[in-house]
């Protein structure tokens, strides 16, 4: 199901002695021509995800039974690390294991068009030709964390496509952009030597997201030292009987040297998860999350809408001239939403 460098245009070329998807909505359609495969069917649905659709919820209720079949891996880090080049190595490992694999790539926003630059598929263009690939390039839109608003659903889509593993690169993140680890059943922090990384790593809850630390371009001075300064800060951090213990892992990507390594890694944590429940409660922590996006923005949808009749601004005019005060009035509009 190979769509690594054109998923941003292949929605609409027919897909070959099947028919057109182009523009197509119709859901259960695309679900079962995604479901055997047909990259343009992956592609169609993803787009209608990322718009916004009208057919979202339908296209949600139609995957909803393939729900947590994949293995979702979130690879974040700060730019230059090298999360491109590990996660084209990780899905030559993957492959290698026989895994259909689905990778979001989360590029930055063009501040023109909105769109994705699509830098890292044009990375990964080694799988361009394997059916068993899905590359996406995401655009972040302007969402903070690292991800895009649209990606739990694209997540969903890739495990109705039947994807074994599903890898989440995040835009190069800063310190408090951690929200791939809500989103991942495993999350790998890349680090690199001479970057200052392994100090940042302490602050604003990094540390804290990594189930697992790689030290990419470990064949650099320094590598040692970052090594040593992420063991010594996993060894201050508090743990219980039983709990998971970050591994460190070094490699240098762009010779496909530790990979296997990290593999190993991402197999040891998913084993624990398993054998604890983490793995059902870290998912039934992510659903939890994606019900309260979902009826986050119908609230402010409909929020919206009243800015468009009279009791929203007759609201405002109390606030403004004192007769009203703000927290009054929030319930004065909801118990008005909810009737």
């Amino acid at each position: 199901m190979s769509d690594a460098i054109v998923s941003e245009t292949v929605d609409s070329v027919p897909a070959a002695g099947t028919g057109s998807v182009r523009r197509s909505r119709d859901v259960p359609m695309l679900v079962e021509r995604a479901r055997a495969g047909d990259p343009r069917a992956v592609a169609r649905l993803i787009t209608l995800v990322e718009s916004g659709d009208e057919t979202l919820p339908r296209i949600a209720a139609a995957l909803a039974p393939y729900a947590g079949q994949a293995q979702v891996v979130g690879l974040t880090g700060s730019p230059g690390v090298g999360k491109s080049t590990t996660t084209n190595e990780l899905v030559r490992a993957l492959r290698a294991r026989g895994h259909r694999v689905g990778v979001l790539a989360i590029d930055p926003s063009s501040p023109f068009t909105g769109g994705a630059i699509l830098g890292d598929r044009v990375r990964m263009q080694d799988h361009a030709t394997d059916p068993g690939v899905y590359i996406r390039s995401m655009s972040s839109r302007g969402h903070l964390g690292g991800l895009s608003a649209a990606t739990p659903q694209a997540v969903r889509v890739l495990e109705g496509a039947g994807c074994d593993v599903v890898l989440v690169e995040t835009v190069g993140v800063g310190q408090a952009e951690v929200e791939v680890a809500s989103l991942a059943d495993t999350t790998l922090v890349l680090l690199a030597p001479g970057m200052g990384d392994a100090i940042q790593a302490v602050k604003a809850g990094i540390l804290e997201i990594a189930d697992v630390f790689v030290v990419n371009k470990a064949d650099r001075d320094g590598a040692d030292a970052t090594v040593r300064d992420i063991q010594g800060m996993i060894a201050l951090g508090e743990r219980g009987p039983g709990q998971w213990r970050p591994q460190v892992v070094r490699a240098v990507a762009a010779r496909g040297e530790g990979i296997d390594d990290i593999a190993a890694a991402i197999d040891k944590h998913r084993g624990w998860l398993v054998e604890h429940g983490e793995l059902r409660r870290r998912q039934e922590t992510r659903a939890a999350a994606e019900i309260e996006a979902i009826a986050l923005g119908a609230l402010r949808d409909r929020i919206g809408s009243l800015r468009d009749g009279t009791e929203l601004p007759a609201l405002a005019a109390k606030v403004a001239e004192g007769a009203l005060d703000p927290y009054a009035a929030a319930d004065e509009l909801l118990s008005q939403l909810g009737s």
